[in-house]
């Protein structure tokens, strides 16, 4: 390693976190980079959400070290604004990690750099690299760390937001006001059913939309809720990876003591069976299986799926399961043509506007952005196998073109979870992240061994 600072390029969770834990384990000096300052510390998870958007774990779980497991119900308890039981919003969840952040640099300022700005380019240096940023600054470095979040939705198939009236189209919910221009003579379609889809129904209904929402995808599947059950130790041993083989083993395990533990008795060895399967079962599971495990492995607060059930019950909001068919204009709205699941009879929706909630994506080879872009094109980042993220290897390492592992470049956070899967949430994420911090914080003491 070299003299030169560890850059991480992303201030959200992951980056925000892993500068953290290398003040922490008293490492490198690091240069954090983020687009937005406003943003450091939360990304969009925790900053676009309003109050009506909860987490969907208690705060138990939530701590953001795993040396300190309540390190977050402290906090919370320290402020007034919950218990361990609690599902906060996610706002102040991201106050949290500012507060976080805040401590590192009253601690640690002459070691932690924060710089505002879009890294858009890197290349070689002597022993290090130089990142560029849009505006033309460079920012030297030892190590660089990708910590880029959830990339944007694609947009669906069967959608042509360039022939769709203005507004009508909005293709990421949080990059602007879905509830602009609406009247409650309106219907907007939720292309998409999951948690995204949930976020989107409660920010029209918090804004004081009273039209008509559908949230339509293949299958129809809402996430489940939470609710209150004795801890789940998880399973012992690793069951085999052959998916009907674990179908079947959940299954019998749901018939014995539920859905909900059968589920969670996974969360130990999920990774493990992941990273044991081959890629065409991989591909099997996102497939076939994936919108089952995601809607009965990221549940719902109950408040929030409560508001959620009142919504449907009012009439105000549909779920159905059903397939694209085409979009065109229609005056100042969208004839959004659908079929139903199992049906062959077209069906006609007059959307004022379409709302993309088919969550976060991670084809990079579908990605505008520039620094993505410009690794892909230099051969220093390549898509993992299902196309789902990049690769990396077990310990992070961002794997090129070529197939071999860099030492100066690593990747964390949603976008390894091709080969990790479970890497989207605060649990998975912090074990990845302390891990990381540790073997930078080792290796400026022994020149690098060990990388």
């Amino acid at each position: 390693m070299t003299d030169d600072p560890v850059v991480i390029v992303g201030g959200g969770f992951s980056g925000t976190l892993l500068a953290i834990n290398l003040l922490r384990h008293a490492g490198p000096r690091t240069v954090l980079v983020e687009r937005r300052s406003d943003q450091l510390g939360r990304g969009v998870a925790y900053s676009a959400a309003n109050e009506e958007h909860l987490l969907n774990v208690r705060a138990a779980n939530m701590s953001a070290l795993p040396d300190e497991p309540d390190h977050f119900v402290q906090w919370l308890e320290a402020h007034g604004l919950g218990n361990r039981t609690t599902f906060v919003p996610r706002r102040i969840y991201g106050a949290y990690l500012r507060d976080m952040l805040k401590e590192a640099q009253r601690e640690h300022g002459d070691r932690l750099t924060l710089v505002e700005g879009e890294a858009v380019a890197t290349r070689s240096a002597g022993r290090g690299h130089v990142v560029s940023l849009s505006d033309g600054r460079q920012v030297k470095a030892g190590t660089i760390v990708l910590a880029l979040g959830n990339l944007p939705p694609h947009t669906p198939p069967g959608i042509n937001p360039g022939s769709l009236p203005p507004g009508c189209y909005a293709g990421d919910p949080w990059a602007g006001d879905i509830v602009d221009g609406l009247t409650s003579e309106d219907t907007v379609v939720l292309v998409g059913s999951g948690l995204t889809a949930i976020d989107a129904a409660l920010l029209l209904d918090a804004a004081g939309f009273t039209g008509q929402v559908l949230a339509i995808s293949r299958r129809g599947l809402v996430p489940r809720p939470h609710v209150s059950m004795p801890p789940v130790l998880g399973l012992r041993e690793r069951p085999g990876t052959k998916l009907s083989a674990l179908v079947k083993t959940v299954r019998a395990r749901a018939a014995e003591a539920g859905w909900r533990t059968a589920v969670d008795e996974l969360r130990p060895v999920t990774q493990m069976l992941w990273g044991a399967a081959s890629d065409a079962e991989r591909l099997r599971f996102l497939r076939h299986l994936r919108p089952f495990w995601d809607v009965h492995r990221h549940r719902l607060a109950p408040s929030v799926a409560e508001r959620i059930d009142a919504l449907c019950a009012s009439g105000r909001l549909r779920f159905a399961a059903g397939k694209i068919v085409s979009t065109s204009a229609d005056g100042d709205a969208v004839d959004f043509r659908w079929r139903p699941r199992g049906g062959s009879e077209v069906m006609h929706t007059r959307a004022r506007r379409i709302v993309n909630c088919t969550g976060p994506q991670g084809d990079l080879l579908r990605s505008p952005e520039a620094l993505i872009r410009h690794l892909l094109a230099e051969g220093a980042i390549r898509p993992d196998a299902l196309r789902i993220g990049l690769e990396v290897d077990a310990q992070s390492r961002v794997i090129g073109a070529d197939g071999a592992t860099s030492d100066q470049l690593y990747c964390i956070g949603p976008m390894t979870r091709g080969g990790l899967w479970e890497v989207v949430a605060v649990p998975d994420i912090r074990q990845q992240n302390w891990a990381l911090a540790r073997r930078l914080a080792n290796a400026q003491w022994v020149g690098g061994e060990g990388l």
